[in-house]
């Protein structure tokens, strides 16, 4: 290994109880993650240490977390290495979330390369930064993943949220409660759970407090521990509101942040708080972003077009 690139991550561990656990069978979980992310790794104060080249450590990072969740949630380290190694331990480079099989039996996968990046950068980093325009996929994909994560295991719940931003419709002229009034700018994030699990399955989730989808608002002054968080439409958030976002993020916790910076409501030109943060936090170990194009646009084929007629526009306008 170059020393110059080598990395190095720390994951803590709350109590000599969970040391133990986490760490039985001769460190057979530190061995595992040797072998195949080719890093070293070592226990030492409470916490595990890993290091390696970049890439190699982030990969090796994930799985061990895997792995401690595993464990908080009362499994047995070496029952959980034996089976559930298709599921944690992917080749390195190799996305957890190649596919998915519906309630309907229906298989979701990327179809472009772009959305192959995506699901690659998801399952290798904390938070991962999505940007691309309307049809592409970064929502459902996104909620995918999640809702994969939950099945797993690796969480133990999923957090969907949007900035209420009025596009056009004022809320006060919208009928009903707050609730009623708030309810179609969630309505997106609702459906690509429709698809995936079908309605009684997400119903009796949302019920349990499993599922929660809510206002940006909502997630003011909370931490969000052991969850899979999702902010969608991000263009439509302050800087403000970004970071309050971001900072929420909690222990065993991942976070998919998607928008479209064409389609920014905003009032008064405010500045978006994801293109802000693109030029903030590019280059943090931990946090991934990914650019999706036209090319991966997976909606109807006049969507394309669209999408290009009106970049063509802009760039006459530049």
């Amino acid at each position: 290994m170059n020393e110059t690139s080598m990395i190095e991550e720390r994951l803590v561990l709350k109590s000599d109880d969970e040391a133990v656990r986490f760490l039985s069978d001769n460190e057979s979980v530190l061995k595992c993650a040797e072998r195949l992310f080719d890093v070293k790794c070592f226990s030492r104060d409470m916490s595990v240490r890993t290091r390696g080249e970049a890439q190699s450590v982030e990969n090796a990072y994930r799985f061990l977390k895997h792995g401690l969740s595993a464990v908080r949630q009362g499994r047995d380290i070496v029952s959980f290495l034996a089976s559930e190694s298709e599921e944690v331990m992917p080749v390195a480079g190799e996305s957890t979330f190649s596919e998915f099989r519906t309630y309907k039996g229906k298989t979701i996968r990327a179809t472009t390369d772009g959305q192959q990046s995506y699901l690659e950068t998801v399952s290798t980093h904390d938070i991962t930064v999505c940007i691309g325009p309307a049809g592409t996929g970064k929502t459902f994909l996104a909620v995918m993943c999640a809702v994969k994560l939950f099945k797993a295991g690796h969480v133990s719940r999923i957090i969907l949220t949007r900035p209420v931003v009025e596009a056009g419709e004022h809320l006060g002229f919208l009928p009903g409660d707050i609730t009623a009034k708030i309810d179609p700018y969630l309505r997106p994030l609702y459906d690509a759970m429709y698809e995936l699990l079908g309605f009684e399955e997400v119903a009796k989730l949302i019920g349990k407090g499993i599922i929660e989808i809510a206002p940006l608002a909502f997630m003011r002054g909370r931490t969000l521990n052991d969850a899979c968080i999702i902010l969608d439409e991000a263009q439509n958030t302050t800087p403000a509101q970004m970071k309050m976002f971001l900072t929420r993020l909690g222990e065993d916790s991942q976070c998919v942040v998607t928008g479209d910076v064409t389609q920014v409501d905003l009032p008064h030109k405010e500045i978006s708080g994801l293109v802000q943060v693109q030029k903030i936090l590019k280059g943090v170990q931990g946090i991934g972003f990914v650019a999706l194009t036209e090319k991966d646009v997976v909606r109807h084929r006049l969507v394309k077009d669209i999408i290009h007629a009106y970049e063509k526009k802009a760039d006459r306008k530049k």
